[in-house]
């Protein structure tokens, strides 16, 4: 902890001395938190949900499942940003890196490659380029992360060479990484991971992506590569009704050097309804499919088919403070659940509320 508030300390002089010296680039300073409650109706004696829930993963306790404070420098030609974080989200995605990397929710420089045009290069810890939904809570139409956020990138490593047109309707990107939500390599591996994303804003209403990844998260002896994409659509139906629809597909080859691969899919649709200014209704309805357990590895020999379905009611009690509940519903084609007494079951039910903060 000392480590994180001495690099914090030393983050926020240094960018203070760079936003003295131009006036037209200020240092900003954000921070974020989300309290919740989560219960779950099987009642598992560890009070964590599934291996494949990894925000909002603590059942029946008052909790963090994310709060961060983040430093941002801009300038025409530079920018910068450091956020350290804490919360059960960083502790269950963060699990594979050590030390103070496990606090690093973001850190990353880029430079504007043009005078021209907006066309920079990011290199650092950075938000993931895959899906809809990020880890901050008040950003989603949901209170808990859908199936397939849970279970593909949050966070990436390494560099983005990105581009946005001038009328702001297209964004492209093309990324070199680390590896699949990973801050260092796999020991052993020494294979590049690429991904593209592409973006159309036809306008304020209608938001098309295709995102993808290439790589493999093993090491390089038993390499298996991995390609995945993602797409969605979101759409302002009017200013009351919005719907994103969205769908993964993913496969991995069975073992190195193999023609055959293992495949998984996951279909979204997410309706929001503006009841007020401050206060609306979400549905979700999702379905993951991964019979090979490529990335939801289950003991169930028929591999991991699973529904899920969810309302949640959101209501904006100041313009940073938003209050959140949810009730959702997983029902799994086999018995993979586990209750409080260790027998298993088909579905879980579990019963969320959430108060998000930002400034």
């Amino acid at each position: 902890m000392k480590q994180i508030i001495s690099a914090l300390a030393f983050l926020l002089s240094t960018l203070h001395i760079f936003a003295q010296n131009d006036h037209q680039s200020p240092l900003t300073i954000s921070g974020y938190a989300e309290i919740y409650y989560l219960h779950d109706f099987n009642r598992p004696l560890s009070n964590t949900r599934p291996g494949f829930v990894y925000s909002h993963n603590r059942t029946d306790e008052v909790n963090v499942n994310l709060a961060f404070v983040k430093a941002n420098y801009t300038n025409d030609r530079l920018r910068a940003n450091v956020a350290l974080a804490a919360g059960t989200y960083m502790n269950a995605n963060y699990a594979a890196e050590t030390g103070v990397l496990k606090n690093i929710y973001e850190a990353n420089v880029g430079i504007k490659l043009s005078k021209r045009h907006e066309l920079w290069l990011d290199a650092g810890i950075m938000p993931s380029h895959i899906g809809f939904e990020s880890a901050i809570g008040k950003d989603n139409w949901t209170l808990t992360r859908s199936l397939l956020a849970d279970n593909s990138p949050y966070f990436e490593t390494g560099t983005k060479l990105n581009y946005t047109s001038a009328d702001g309707k297209w964004y492209l990107a093309a990324l070199y990484l680390n590896g699949w939500q990973r801050i260092q390599r796999v020991d052993g591996n020494t294979t590049p991971a690429f991904g593209h994303q592409l973006t159309f804003k036809a306008n304020d209403a209608i938001t098309l992506n295709s995102s993808s990844f290439i790589g493999s998260d093993k090491a390089d002896s038993v390499r298996q590569m991995r390609y995945f994409h993602n797409f969605y659509a979101q759409f302002q139906l009017n200013e009351r009704l919005g719907i994103i629809a969205g769908f993964d597909f993913g496969a991995e080859q069975d073992e190195k050097g193999s023609s055959k691969y293992h495949t998984w899919y996951t279909p979204i649709i997410i309706a929001r309804y503006g009841l007020t200014q401050n206060l609306s209704i979400t549905a979700r309805g999702e379905y993951y499919q991964d019979k090979e357990g490529v990335i939801i590895s289950t003991e169930n020999p028929a591999g991991f088919s699973t529904w899920g379905y969810s309302m949640n009611v959101d209501y904006q009690l100041f313009p940073n403070v938003v209050w959140r509940t949810e009730i959702r519903r997983l029902a799994s084609k086999d018995e993979i659940f586990i209750k409080r007494n260790q027998s298993a079951t088909s579905n879980s039910t579990t019963l969320a509320t959430a108060l998000a903060l930002s400034f």
